[in-house]
């Protein structure tokens, strides 16, 4: 078996078959590394034509040194448990890098550790995939660890929902009832998503500059989304979601609600005064006071709504989230909302769109992506994880980070000047 470089198309053909693959694994992203300075390779161990692992592997120029970084996203498209063909494959791999002047190669499998659950914990009697681990580290693969925060390239932790033989009704029960509640009202507020235009992608890089400056962290710049869609969303790989509240619907929906509660109570009065109910009085005049408030309520309601629409016409923005779609799965990369109307809770409808769509196309599940492994309610993340668990779903946790090293001298020196860059940078 020999390690042969391939034609992107074949890649893909190759790629497309293992149950590993995601959008890191194909042509269109190699396509889009490139332009922000990576090199791609599409790569095969062959014997007699037929293919026994194949990756895209990512090379990047150090500076000063003259040398190369190389990460495979997301690992080989590899049976891992084969200990023979995964040898081959290290080999040659390694003797491929460092012809391309690599001292490293980096790889994050798409290999699900142990089984867990909702909340996190380890499902008794579920899968083990610990041989994988044991298999590359004694090829000499380096584990950065069994990691609970965010602190890798990609996710180890992240929150899906299994969609595969399960009715749409199975995946609003598995949710959690304030989840449901949320997405009625929301309705009920007009509030609708709908996919952007090229043309608007500056409206999503508004939102999520809103969504950093509030969250302290540091958006990416506008010609990365721009490039992200020329080599994405043409193939049907990138697909961006925005959530609209229309204040027009809100009104019409608002002033139906008051004219059915109007009606409620004029017509249990008239039951009761033409005794063609019996009703006890405390019960009626209970139910009549809280039908009264909720008319009010919905009064106030429908003045600030109008409050709203001379503000901001007919409709505004809310949020918006970015999903990238291939393989078995719909994942939910990047999101964010803005700050003026935050009180809609746009996030809950705009995944719920992007779970409906998953199911609707048939994917196996949908990815909320990244949380910690820490199910502490002390973690300052652990917000971002019971959102997420509210809609229902499991835990996954994935094997981790690997490095394969190639020169232990400028490997060691490499890791050195990027701490020192980092805590600078921090600084």
């Amino acid at each position: 078996m020999k390690l042969i470089e391939i034609s992107s198309k074949r890649f893909q053909e190759l790629a497309d078959k293992s149950e590993q693959i995601t959008f890191h694994q194909t042509k269109q992203w190699g396509k889009l590394k490139e332009k922000n300075g990576w090199h791609s390779y599409f790569l095969s161990l062959e014997e007699d034509g037929k293919s026994f692992g194949c990756t895209l592997m990512l090379t990047k120029d150090i500076p000063l040194i003259r040398k190369r970084m190389c990460y495979c996203p997301r690992g080989f498209l590899i049976d891992y448990k084969d200990e023979k063909t995964l040898q081959i494959f290290t080999e040659e791999i390694k003797k491929f890098a460092k012809s391309k002047k690599g001292i490293f190669i980096k790889i994050d499998p798409y290999v699900p550790y142990k089984q867990r659950d909702i909340n996190g914990d380890l499902v008794e009697g579920g899968f083990d995939h610990s041989e994988v681990v044991n298999n590359l580290k004694k090829l000499g693969y380096r584990h950065f660890g069994f990691n609970l925060m965010q602190d890798t390239l990609q996710p180890r932790w992240m929150h899906v929902i299994p969609l595969k033989n399960k009715t749409m009704d199975e995946v609003m029960a598995d949710m959690e009832s304030k989840t449901r509640q949320i997405l009625r009202k929301n309705e009920r507020c007009g509030i609708i998503t709908r996919e952007i235009t090229r043309e608007e992608l500056p409206k999503f890089k508004d939102i999520m500059q809103h969504t950093s400056d509030r969250r302290d962290f540091v958006d990416r710049p506008m010609s990365y989304y721009e490039n992200m869609w020329e080599n994405l969303h043409k193939d049907g790989i990138l697909k961006i979601l925005v959530a609209e509240i229309d204040f027009d619907l809100y009104k019409k929906n608002t002033e139906q609600e008051i004219e059915e509660i109007k009606k409620e109570i004029a017509d249990r009065l008239y039951k009761k005064e033409h005794n063609i109910i019996k009703m006890n009085e405390k019960k009626f005049n209970n139910k009549q006071k809280q039908e009264e408030e909720n008319l009010s309520r919905l009064e106030k309601q429908l003045k600030t709504i109008e409050e709203y629409q001379f503000k901001y016409g007919h409709k505004a923005l809310l949020g918006g989230i970015l999903f990238l779609i291939y393989g078995n799965e719909v994942l939910s990369l990047y999101g964010g909302s803005l700050k003026e109307l935050m009180q809609f809770q746009s996030a809950y409808t705009l995944h719920f769109a992007g779970i409906e769509y998953a199911y609707k196309n048939h994917y196996d599940r949908y990815n909320f992506y990244g949380i910690t492994g820490d199910f502490r309610e002390e973690n300052p993340l652990y917000g971002l994880y019971l959102f997420k668990k509210s809609f229902g779903g499991e835990v996954v946790e994935l094997i981790g980070e690997f490095d394969l090293v190639i020169s232990n001298f400028w490997y060691h020196l490499y890791n050195g000047a990027f701490k020192i860059y980092h805590k600078i940078k921090n600084r």
